[in-house]
């Protein structure tokens, strides 16, 4: 059927994935952080305790609060999230929760782990020996890791559904190991985790970018800036390599996805790689860049390699062109981004290799300051790119989204929809002014050049220090 006929017959269908991938845009913005930021705090403290250096300590210190605050704000919105699933798509949930919520119950568990160990970190600050606070510490990243694994198990499972026997129309049995374990979560898992340590690496070090431009170049801020975005820039040249090996994957997993990230209208060898452009529905492309054999190269190694097409798939069972064209511009932004990254992480590393320095060029610090926000814009393309390339299933090949969809009115859905924009809104605004008011904070005290003791949540206590 047409979207249209199935929006006639599901009137909650529109408004239930407009608030799905509102409220997933939303907290994918704050998994780098909540993951990749613990590694980067313990490296620093670990720099910091390795060569007693304090300035390194007073780093690791404050990125620990905004660690906990953004772990705070991120508990919030992956609650949300947990529970759309069972109010917008209960009749997936209904059939298939036994084998995909055992993702989610994983990821819950690595929550309350991880919630305890932030909290004995942060107050641990002078409260523990430094050696002790420190290996407490080495819990946070693989509890990060483990609730990571949990999410991506449960998307894995939806784009590569296995480890389920029916019954009729029922699911009778669940193998855990085939249900978590699926063909996707390898390039799926190993993807998106270096993407999130990137991403988290070059945010943080943008910051200390725009201070570099204004002016701010002492030991502190050049540390802050060199370990954050040295760890990215050395997992840009793996993130490629996975990366293809993603692509190549997605085209033998899921061949309707492939061909609408790519935009291929007929089955056939020799396949172009399109940069750009719009399909129409008569298969024509538009204003898009043609490079003749390439896209059958890469996933074959040979021009010969046979490329399917989304007239070999039944109309209902494959992407629209509107939804081609969404997954299509999205794959190439994040394309495009990740090669910038790729570029500068270059520039960093051949500088720092050749020169044992950071660069001094202005040009590389504002590329750098913008390298946060590229980075957050890629994994949102990323993210785009992989549902809405699925569509129309919410589980591949089992179940259409329009299958799983509430019977509530759509007027419901809609009002909830209107009140968690307004909940994000709140949320946002006290989140970034809380950091700011961090921010201003720890300036003033970089200004006095003193060591005020901060007392207490969300300022934590203060630093710790070495004697002479």
């Amino acid at each position: 059927m047409t979207s249209a006929v199935w929006l006639e017959i599901e009137p909650a269908l529109l408004p239930s994935r407009i608030q799905m991938a509102f409220t997933l845009a939303s907290h994918v913005l704050l998994v780098p952080l909540g993951v990749a930021l613990p590694t980067l705090t313990l490296l620093m403290e670990g720099i910091g305790l390795a060569r007693k250096d304090g300035t390194a300590l007073r780093i690791a210190r404050r990125w620990s609060v905004v660690m906990a605050v953004q772990f705070a704000v991120g508990a919030v919105t992956g609650t949300i999230l947990s529970f759309e699933f069972g109010i917008l798509w209960p009749r997936m949930m209904g059939r298939f929760g036994s084998a995909f919520g055992l993702g989610f119950a994983i990821e819950g568990l690595a929550f309350f782990l991880e919630a305890i160990f932030i909290g004995i970190y942060l107050y641990g600050w002078n409260r523990l020996r430094p050696r002790t606070h420190f290996l407490l510490g080495l819990v946070l990243p693989p509890a990060g890791l483990l609730g990571a694994f949990g999410v991506l198990a449960a998307n894995a499972w939806m784009n590569t559904p296995a480890g389920i026997t029916f019954q009729g129309a029922n699911v009778s049995d669940v193998d855990v190991m085939a249900a978590l374990f699926t063909r996707a979560l390898g390039y799926e898992f190993w993807h998106f985790m270096i993407a999130i340590y990137m991403t988290a690496g070059f945010v943080v070090a943008s910051i200390y970018a725009v201070a570099w431009l204004r002016g701010r170049r002492d030991h502190y801020q050049r540390l802050a800036f060199a370990v954050p975005f040295t760890v990215a820039a050395l997992l840009t040249p793996v993130q490629l390599v996975v990366g293809d090996l993603s692509a190549r994957a997605i085209a033998e997993d899921q061949p309707a996805k492939f061909a609408a990230v790519e935009i291929t209208w007929q089955t056939r060898d020799h396949n172009p790689e399109v940069i750009g452009g719009l399909l129409d529905d008569s298969g024509t492309v538009h204003f898009g860049i043609s490079v003749p054999a390439l896209d059958s190269v890469l996933v074959g190694y040979s021009p010969g390699t046979v490329i399917q097409g989304l007239t070999s798939f039944p109309t209902n069972s494959r992407p629209s062109t509107v939804e081609a064209n969404i997954a299509h511009l999205a794959f190439d932004v994040m394309v495009g981004l990740g090669s910038a990254g790729a570029a500068l992480a270059a520039w960093h590393l051949w500088v720092l290799v050749r020169r044992r320095r950071l660069s001094e060029s202005r040009w590389f610090y504002r590329l750098a300051a913008l390298a946060g926000a590229g980075s957050y814009v890629a994994v949102e393309a990323g993210w785009i790119t992989t549902e809405v390339g699925r569509q129309p299933w919410i589980v591949y090949g089992m179940m259409r989204v329009s299958e799983a969809v509430t019977s509530a009115p759509a007027a419901f859905v809609w009002s909830m929809l209107a009140t968690l924009v307004a909940i994000y809104v709140l949320i946002a605004f006290f989140f970034i002014a809380l950091l700011l008011r961090l921010a201003a904070r720890w300036r003033q005290e970089d200004l006095r050049e003193s060591a005020t003791p901060e007392v207490g949540v969300p300022y934590g206590p203060r630093p710790r220090t070495f004697s002479a």
